[in-house]
């Protein structure tokens, strides 16, 4: 009987270290090289309205390029090859991918006038490493930088209820208030352990393609309805090219809001729906700093509106084209 006991309570041991063991293996320390640099942003780089062409961009085109300042992806801590982005990424800063027990180290280099830091949300993180609220890391001067650690704990990824990645918002967060609107924002998404393709790539196995849409109203005039941007990923009136996928594909859309009062979007797909939290519907609800990710099937082919449904939105601006194409 004892020697039974025994095998028993060996088995389960070795059972127990095996899944140790395995999660190990699979954990990974995930580097990125990120700089905050001052650039020259476009919000219509096409110098007119893609949605509408009659409609001109009214009072919103009168000025279109302005000093902003972005986070920029490198390849390396040499800080002088530019990782690639998509188009349709806008002005959103690289996007942090991670799978569940991994460990995010964000090397954070300072190439402004400012002081600047990296804030994440839904990850953990000690004092040093918050990018806010008095740690080391909460105000990097001009020319310095500064390296977070940010651990991708079961806390940080998809809840039951949630599909196998989910999205957090990172930003600036020394004067958090001016810099979202400067352009200081980005992503973090975060696949469940056993959903992720690899070792050495954490999207999830199982979405074909996977969007981001910011949801923002850039302040640049001091409150002059002229410089009201109402942006997707900060564009305007059509000029965010690149979001496209195929009729039967499986495409996640995280979607995020930031900014002020004003900026509560209705989130809506011309000619699709959406699955949000088992609910089936075609138009989904964002409040500022609001982060949730929705699956679809496209099931009609064409050159689609996905745009915010708030009226004064629509009229200014807030709306691009996504193409739907043929199945496989």
């Amino acid at each position: 009987m004892t020697t039974s006991r025994t095998k028993n309570i060996s088995t389960i041991v070795l059972f127990i270290i095996g899944l140790l063991t395995a999660a190990s293996a699979q954990a990974a320390v995930r580097e990125y090289w990120i700089a905050a640099e001052k650039v020259t942003w476009n919000y219509a780089p096409a110098s007119k309205n893609l949605i509408t062409e009659d409609d001109g961009l009214g009072v919103w085109g009168q000025t279109l390029t302005y000093t902003k300042y972005r986070y920029i992806g490198y390849t390396d801590k040499n800080y002088t090859t530019p990782l690639p982005q998509p188009e349709w990424m806008g002005i959103l800063g690289p996007q942090l991918r991670a799978a569940v027990g991994d460990t995010l180290k964000i090397h954070f280099l300072n190439k402004t006038d400012r002081p600047l830091s990296m804030h994440p949300h839904g990850v953990r993180y000690d004092k040093n490493s918050s990018g806010a609220d008095g740690g080391k890391g909460g105000d990097i001067l001009p020319g310095k930088s500064y390296t977070y650690t940010w651990i991708v704990d079961e806390h940080a990824g998809p809840g039951p209820s949630d599909p196998s990645s989910i999205v957090w918002l990172y930003h600036s967060h020394v004067m958090s208030e001016e810099e979202t609107n400067l352009g200081l924002v980005g992503t973090i998404v975060v696949t469940r352990q056993d959903k992720a393709r690899s070792e050495s790539n954490p999207a999830p196995h199982d979405i074909d393609y996977e969007y981001t849409a910011l949801y923002m109203i850039f302040n640049e005039e001091n409150d002059e309805e002229s410089g009201m941007k109402h942006t997707i990923n900060g564009r305007i009136f059509g000029n965010l090219p690149g979001y496209d996928a195929r009729i039967g594909d499986r495409v996640r859309w995280h979607l995020i809001a930031l900014g002020n009062e004003t900026d509560n979007h209705t989130v809506h797909w011309h000619g699709q729906t959406v699955l949000h939290y088992g609910r089936r519907t075609d138009v989904i609800e964002l409040m500022p700093a609001s982060m949730t990710s929705v699956d679809m099937i496209p099931r009609s082919p064409g050159n689609w509106l996905f745009h915010c449904h708030v009226n004064d939105h629509m009229m200014a601006g807030m709306a691009t084209r996504w193409q739907v194409r043929e199945g496989r």
